[in-house]
C-alpha cells in the first residue's frame, strides 16, 4: 500500500511540474543551460584531421555535460560560409584552412554535432550570423562566392569587412533559404543569431547602404528604416523555420543593452552602446510580434560596473522581456569567475520573474575549467543534477507517448518508445527519475537513447520529452534490488 502511495504521488508531482512553465522553484528540473561554441577565429579546427576534430568535440560535449550543459550553440555560419555541406555557400575556412575546400576525409560538422548532442539527451542550436560575408579586411573569396558573382548586393564597411545590404530584398530572400535548408536537412532544435546585425559602429564611419536607402528608404528616417530592414529578416526567417518544421525555435542573443534611459525611459539604468540605436535590432518588438523564441541577451558585465552593471540589467530583462517569449541570460566566463561573483549572479538570476536559464561565453571555457567554474558548476547544489530545457508548448503542447518496458540489462536500464514520425510529440529523449523516500521524484538522468547505465539500486521510472520538451507521463515503475 505505501508503494502504491508513492507512486500515485510521483506521477502526480511529473504531471504538474510538466503542466506550466518552470518557474524559479522549480530550476532544478527545468532550467536552459547552453554553452555557445564558435568556430570564427578558431584554428584548431583546420589543424586537426577529421578523426581529431570528432574526438576533439566528443570531448567538449563530455566536459559541458559534465558541467550540467544542456544546449549548444555551435556556430555554423561565421560568415556566409558553412560548417556542414551547403550547395549554397562554400565550407568554412575555419574548418579546412582554405575557404570552399571540403574536409578529407570527409565529415559534416552539424550533422556530427546534432547525433552527438542528442545521443547525450542534449540541444544542438545551429548558430549563423546573417550579414557578416568576410572576417579579415584582405580575405580571399573561394571560386562562385555570392560576393563576387553579385558584388552588388554587398558592401564594405570601414572596418575593411564585406556584408550583406540589409536594405536589399534579395539578401533577406537568401539568408531566408539558408536558414530553410538547414532547417529542412538536419535535425537542430533551435536556430541562433547573434548580436551581429548591422555591424557594430566605426566612429565617424556611416555604413554604406547610400545606394539601397534611396531605392527603398520611402521616406523613413534611416535609422528607421534599417531598423524596419532587420524586422523583415527576422519575420522572414521565423516564418521560413515555421514552414518547414513549426517545433523548432528561433533564438536571438543580443548586446545586453536594448536602450538607455537617456534615450528612451523605458530603458536601463545604463550609459553605452544600445542595440536599437546602433545595431538597429529592436529585439523586444520581434518578442512582442511572436517572431522569436527566446531572447538571450548577453550581460557579459560585473555586477557593478559603472556603464553597465549586470545587477542592474538582469532586472531590467525580467521586467522587459514579454510572456510568451523565454529569457536566458548570457554569462561571460572569464569576467564572472575573475570577479568572483558565479554565486551572486546565479541568485539574481534564480530571483527573476522571467529568468528561464543562462548560456556560458565561450563554452570552451567551460570545458577548460576557466577558474574552476567547471568544478564549481558541478557541484550538486549548482548544475551538478541534470535539468531539462524548459518547454516551448506555444509551438506545440502535445506530450509523447510514454515510454514502455522499463527492464533491467546488466548495468543497463533499458526501455521501448514509439517510432519517430517527424513531428512535434516525437519522443526524441527521456529523463530518468529515481522514487525517494519521501514521494519525490529525483531526475537522475537525461539521454536520446532507450538506454541509460544503471545509476544503483532503487525505484526508477522514465518519461519521454517531445521535440517541445513537453514530458509524457512516466512509465511502470521499475524496482531495483
Amino acid at each position: 500500500m505505501m508503494l502504491r502511495h508513492k507512486i500515485l504521488a510521483c506521477i502526480l508531482i511529473l504531471a504538474g511540474l510538466a503542466a506550466g512553465r518552470a518557474g524559479a522553484a522549480d530550476r532544478t528540473k527545468r532550467e536552459f543551460r547552453g554553452a555557445w561554441l564558435h568556430t570564427v577565429y578558431q584554428g584548431q579546427y583546420a589543424r586537426q584531421t577529421t578523426e581529431e576534430n570528432q574526438a576533439y568535440l566528443r570531448g567538449q560535449l563530455d566536459k559541458l555535460k559534465a558541467a550540467g550543459v544542456n544546449a549548444v550553440l555551435f556556430q555554423v555560419r561565421p560568415s556566409a560560409d558553412a560548417f556542414y555541406a551547403s550547395e549554397l555557400e562554400p565550407w568554412s575556412r575555419f574548418l579546412t584552412g582554405t575557404a570552399g575546400k571540403a574536409p578529407v576525409p570527409f565529415w559534416d560538422p552539424l550533422e556530427f554535432m546534432v547525433e552527438e548532442t542528442h545521443k547525450r539527451g542534449m540541444e544542438l542550436h545551429a548558430w549563423l550570423n546573417p550579414y557578416r560575408a568576410t572576417t579579415a579586411k584582405k580575405e580571399r573569396l573561394p571560386r562562385g562566392h555570392l560576393a563576387l558573382k553579385e558584388p552588388g548586393r554587398f558592401v564594405t564597411y570601414a572596418d575593411g569587412k564585406k556584408y550583406f545590404d540589409p536594405g536589399l530584398p534579395e539578401n533577406r530572400e537568401f539568408i531566408a533559404r539558408v536558414v530553410g535548408d538547414i532547417v529542412r536537412r538536419y535535425d537542430v532544435d533551435a536556430i541562433h543569431f547573434d548580436d551581429y546585425f548591422y555591424p557594430y559602429p566605426v566612429a565617424k564611419a556611416e555604413f554604406p547602404d547610400g545606394n539601397s536607402y534611396a531605392k527603398y528608404g520611402r521616406g523613413l528616417a534611416r535609422a528607421d528604416w534599417r531598423r524596419k530592414n532587420v524586422d523583415l529578416l527576422i519575420e522572414q526567417v521565423s516564418d521560413t523555420i515555421r514552414s518547414a518544421k513549426p517545433w523548432v525555435r528561433f533564438g536571438i542573443s543580443p548586446f545586453g543593452i536594448w536602450r538607455n534611459k537617456k534615450s528612451d525611459p523605458r530603458g536601463s539604468e545604463t550609459n553605452g552602446l544600445e542595440n536599437y540605436d546602433s545595431l538597429y535590432a529592436d529585439v523586444l518588438l520581434w518578442a512582442e510580434k511572436g517572431w522569436i523564441d527566446y531572447l538571450l541577451p548577453q550581460l557579459y558585465w560585473t555586477m557593478d560596473n559603472k556603464a553597465a552593471a549586470y545587477g542592474v540589467l538582469l532586472p531590467w530583462w525580467d521586467a522587459a522581456v514579454p510572456e510568451g517569449c523565454q529569457l536566458y541570460i548570457g554569462q561571460d566566463v572569464e569576467r564572472t569567475m575573475k570577479a568572483g561573483e558565479l554565486d551572486t549572479k546565479l541568485a539574481l538570476m534564480d530571483e527573476g520573474r522571467r529568468v528561464d536559464g543562462l548560456c556560458w561565453w565561450p563554452g570552451y571555457y567551460v570545458s577548460d575549467d576557466l577558474g574552476g567554474v567547471a568544478t564549481e558548476l558541478s557541484h550538486p547544489d549548482r548544475h551538478g543534477r541534470p535539468a531539462i530545457v524548459p518547454e516551448y508548448p506555444r509551438l506545440s503542447s502535445e506530450a509523447p507517448m510514454r515510454p514502455e518496458e522499463l527492464r533491467q540489462d546488466g548495468d543497463v536500464l533499458r526501455w521501448t518508445s514509439k517510432s519517430r514520425e517527424g513531428k512535434a510529440a516525437d519522443a526524441v529523449k527521456f529523463a530518468l527519475y529515481r522514487l525517494g523516500d519521501g514521494d519525490e521524484a529525483e531526475l537522475v538522468a537525461l539521454t536520446g537513447m532507450n538506454s541509460c547505465p544503471l545509476p544503483g539500486t532503487g525505484t526508477y521510472m522514465v518519461t519521454a520529452l517531445s521535440r517541445t520538451n513537453i514530458e509524457s507521463v512516466p512509465s511502470a515503475i521499475l524496482i531495483v534490488k
